[in-house]
């Protein structure tokens, strides 16, 4: 019996997933539970494990691809079933998603819809399990234009990444317009500039800018690029987010060196663009052209181009796709600093006694196979100074116009890793000493650090705390992790000339080690003064170190 294999929903809120590596093989046996596949989601890797004990019948898709959530992508005859008890109709549904060229009478009936494996059909599944109908995806502030203006937004159809609803979409369904992808579709095809598109995306508000202005850009830098080649005759020019394909067709666009997005197609699967293997030759062949004809040109001392369309590729420059964590982290940081208006204090501390207080429980630590830093103790200054100021442990609930105070303290480390950002977080700061605060997160720390990470251990700060000084930093001005209201950013403690004043009041000029903060909070919800005294209250139990006994 064949048993078809699913990507399964690795995290919340997850539409798609680029299945990194294959850790079986076709003809494989495998055990429930085993590890088949390394799969990357927002800022994770995690691996799937095998849902049956069999034998891997056939892999689906290539590593490298990029495949929305519902998508088949392993095959396995389930252990002690003959794989020729499988019926043809059986073996014929497994065959065909393998996007290997299907003969122009079995692509005919993908095209009318009849075919039940057939990639439309493939792509229909993969939509709907991506974009459940009793699921929105849609920022707080898209929600409320919604509101505003009546807009059901389980009727409307979102535009950008993974379905999610972006004020464009909204402003088009209030207006009677096209509802989702096809209002970019219509302004390309009346002739609108990529301009016209971006100024129409930023009349509605900023929190949407990273999927508008990204549409935008990327028409720009198509429209610049097709001044010198011409699409297909009788075929829309392309300027999509999202296109479906089977994974051969894929590949060819690799091995063509074209972007799929690009290619211009006037077919469709289930409202999604559909490129063929045979719109992909016609696409490169274009190019190629395009190519020849501005060589031509240059040998003749002819002017070629558009400025700024023209790149010393392989020779200067390098291009790199731009997905997976590094996308999320850009996507998170525009959201961040569009959504919520940061201020930044700045601070110094004398950390002079808390230098030596870790200098004398760090072997006590070492003795428990514990490495003990400074962080643990920010932590616990950052608790107690979040818990006299609660405003600082809040949020702002936009879609129900409510502030949200929280009484736990979920404390996120900032990290650095090889691939980007990542926020691990420490859960329940308030509740543990300093021991175990270290241990916790030297663990988050180094999973993050090693992408063996759970989304779950990603999730549900309250607070951040960033060090800046690792690389030998003093000063930043830290984005916040949205929607948290607060980061405190950690300088290099160095050793600086200070004035000190002793028990008889006498003042001495002394070599002191001296920390920098830098604390980003949300004005919206944080007044200036309020941030300056939760900074002046982290620094006094930093400057004290033994006030931390208390907390």
């Amino acid at each position: 019996m064949v048993r078809e294999f699913e990507l399964p929903d690795v995290g919340e809120g997850v539409a798609e997933g680029e299945l990194v590596s294959w850790l079986v093989e076709e003809g494989d046996e495998v055990s429930e539970d085993q590890p088949v596949a390394e799969v990357e989601t927002d800022k994770a890797l995690v691996e799937v494990p095998s849902p049956v004990d069999g034998t891997v019948r056939e892999l689906h898709v290539e590593a490298g691809e990029v495949v929305p959530v519902g998508t088949v992508i392993i095959s396995f005859n389930v252990e002690g079933e003959e794989s020729e008890a499988t019926t043809d109709e059986e073996q014929e549904r497994a065959s065909e998603p393998t996007g290997v060229d299907a003969p122009d009478d079995a692509q005919a009936q993908a095209d009318d819809g009849e075919a039940a494996g057939s990639l439309g059909a493939l792509g229909a599944e993969a939509d709907e399990a991506a974009t459940p109908k009793d699921r929105v995806f849609a920022p707080p502030r898209v929600r409320r234009l919604a509101r505003e203006e009546r807009i059901d937004l389980t009727q409307v159809r979102g535009s950008g990444p993974g379905g999610r609803i972006t004020a464009a979409d909204v402003r088009a369904a209030a207006g009677g317009g096209p509802v989702g992808g096809g209002q970019v579709q219509d302004q390309a095809s009346d002739g609108a500039t990529a301009d016209e598109s971006t100024a129409a995306a930023d009349a509605g508000d900023s929190s949407d800018a990273e999927t508008d202005e990204g549409t935008a850009d990327a028409a720009s830098s198509r429209a610049q690029t097709q001044t010198t080649t011409e699409p297909p005759a009788n075929v829309e020019s392309a300027d999509r987010d999202r296109t479906l394909a089977a994974p051969a067709t894929r590949r060819l666009a690799e091995e063509e060196d074209i972007d799929i997005d690009a290619v211009p197609t006037d077919e469709e699967r289930d409202g999604e663009a559909f490129v063929t293997p045979e719109a992909v030759r016609e696409y490169a062949e274009a190019q190629q052209r395009a190519q020849e004809a501005d060589r031509e040109a240059i040998e003749a001392g002819e002017p070629v181009g558009t400025k700024g369309t023209e790149f010393a590729e392989g020779e200067r420059e390098r291009r790199e796709p731009f997905k997976g964590v590094r996308k999320t982290i850009a996507d998170a940081m525009v959201e961040s600093k569009y959504s919520a208006p940061h201020v930044t204090h700045h601070d110094e501390v004398d950390v002079t006694d808390l230098v030596e207080a870790r200098e004398q429980l760090k072997p006590r630590a070492e003795d428990r196979g514990i490495r003990l830093t400074y962080m643990p103790f920010v932590m616990k200054a950052v608790v107690a100074a979040l818990q006299e100021y609660p405003e600082m442990n809040a949020v702002i609930d936009e879609e129900n116009e409510e502030i949200v105070y929280r009484d736990y303290y979920n404390i996120g480390i900032a990290t650095a890793t090889d691939v980007g950002l990542m926020v691990p977080v420490v859960d329940d700061a308030d509740r543990k000493g300093l021991l175990q605060l270290s241990s916790e997160m030297n663990e988050v720390v180094q999973k993050a650090r090693e992408r063996t990470i759970s989304p779950d251990e990603l999730r549900g700060s309250t607070f951040t705390i960033t060090n800046v000084g690792g690389i030998g930093g003093e000063y930043a001005t830290p984005i916040l992790n949205y929607p948290e209201a607060g980061i405190l950013a950690l300088g290099e403690i160095k050793r600086k000339p200070r004035v000190v004043v002793d028990e008889t009041g006498a003042e001495s000029i002394e070599p002191r080690s001296v920390l920098t903060l830098s604390l980003s909070f949300d004005h919206r919800l944080i007044d200036g003064a309020v941030g300056a005294q939760f900074t002046n209250t982290v620094m006094e139990y930093l400057e004290n170190p033994h006030l931390l006994l208390l907390e």
